[in-house]
């Protein structure tokens, strides 16, 4: 079946998009898979359509340009048999997606014939999820790049048994729905080579657990922002950590920050950035590991600015004007998975940091708009549509169509402040 690339291919604007972060054995992200999530796709299921809702992705993925989406990671997007036959995938750039066969498709001879046709263009496939050792699998097993596993389906002592099995096959294997670091380290040690799933977000409580030196230095600083310490303050406490001298230097000359002429000093660095700019790069930096490599690979650093941007933009758009609450917005969504970052209780976190109630009440309790709207946020993360996520977006006053303009416009803006802010630590 040919679609025409007009109509089917046509951005609907009842969806949100979704992307879910797919990493590697050094837990670097390598890649989102794309997930379509609203009345459309609701619509495209009821209607037996479901080729419709994956060229919506496609469409809109195309539309906005899949840098804008997935920055500098790799797309796997889910197909059936009549989306793969269809015209419409060429409308992908091949080398950043991976078709992902769902579990329905059936290796007939044309499809085969398509799939091999596909790979010359250059592009790559996933097997979601099938079981390879079925007569109907077989034949696709040459043509595929990577296994993916639900281990949610699975019992923990029968996966050791299914990896050995897809061992034989020699592909990469793709652990799904890898919710604890306990699961993460299993499928590890199996052999998995990627990891899609939350579990790095999930903190590792331990007892006795203290923040580093660099880690309270950022801490101190930020709460002299907030004291509206003057600048020759935060100046002399930035002197007392070289390295996070060096690094605000780097910051204030990269293209990102356009200073214009060489920015030499501290003194001339506080001006350039200004207060909003510096207390936003301090929080981030918190994410930031020494030594850590590539710091836009980092999926925590990635999550966490993208939560905040994602609460900065609904604040403003439902309270234009309001910057100071939209930027307390964006403080609740990064502060959001420090307790993953250091290893301690929210609790803990937040009476170390000293933050308003109206944070903390957001962060502890998910009370009040901010907390709403984070637990909206985390909702959306788990690629959750249903009843209950859209009567959040409707308290919120906030319509699909919205929603999928303040994550496009948040995924742009951390795509690029994470690169300019690894080039600004290296």
């Amino acid at each position: 079946m040919n679609m025409s690339p007009l109509s089917p291919v046509s951005p609907q604007h009842d969806f949100f998009l979704v992307r879910q972060p797919i990493l590697n054995r050094e837990q670097r992200l390598v890649a989102y898979e794309l997930l379509l999530r609203g009345t459309a796709q609701q619509q495209a299921a009821a209607d037996g359509d479901a080729v419709a809702a994956t060229a919506s992705v496609i469409a809109h993925a195309s539309d906005v340009g899949m840098e804008q989406v997935v920055g500098l990671q790799l797309a796997f997007i889910g197909v059936d048999a009549v989306a793969l036959m269809s015209d419409f995938i060429r409308f992908l750039p091949h080398h950043r997606v991976v078709l992902e066969i769902l579990s329905t498709v059936r290796a007939t001879p044309a499809l085969l014939a398509r799939i091999s046709a596909l790979r010359q263009e250059g592009f790559r496939f996933a097997l979601d999820n099938a079981a390879c050792d079925t007569p109907e699998v077989q034949p696709l097993l040459p043509l595929i790049d990577v296994i993916k596993v639900d281990i949610s389906l699975l019992a923990a002592e029968a996966l050791p048994g299914l990896a050995q099995t897809l061992a034989v096959s020699r592909k990469k294997l793709l652990a799904g729905k890898v919710e604890t670091p306990a699961q993460f380290e299993q499928c590890l040690a199996l052999g998995f080579d990627f990891f899609q799933g939350y579990y790095f977000a999930r903190p590792i409580i331990l007892s006795g657990k203290k923040m580093s030196v660099s880690e309270l230095a950022i801490l101190h600083l930020l709460e002299l922002i907030q004291g509206e310490a003057d600048n020759r303050e935060i100046e002399r406490r930035i002197k007392h950590d070289a390295m996070l001298g060096l690094n605000l230097l780097r910051l204030v000359n990269t293209p990102a920050i356009g200073a214009g002429a060489r920015v030499e000093t501290l003194g001339q660095a506080l001006l350039v950035l200004g207060r909003r700019q510096l207390r936003r790069w301090l929080q981030i930096l918190l994410y930031v590991k020494p030594g850590a490599g590539a710091q836009g690979t980092s999926p925590l650093l990635q999550l966490a600015t993208t939560r905040g941007k994602l609460l900065e933009l609904m604040v403003e758009r439902l309270r234009p004007g309001q910057q100071h609450e939209a930027d307390i917005g964006f403080t609740v969504g990064i502060m959001s998975l420090m307790d993953a970052l250091f290893s301690m209780r929210m609790s803990e976190v937040v009476s170390s940091v000293r933050v308003s109630s109206k944070v903390g009440d957001a962060l502890l309790l998910r009370h009040g708009e901010l907390g709403q709207m984070l637990a909206l946020v985390e909702r959306l993360e788990q690629a959750d549509d249903g009843p209950a996520t859209h009567a959040m977006l409707a308290q919120l006053r906030l319509s699909d169509a919205e929603l999928r303009a303040i994550q496009l416009e948040a995924y742009e803006w951390v795509n690029g402040y994470v690169q300019g802010l690894s080039h600004a630590t290296h």
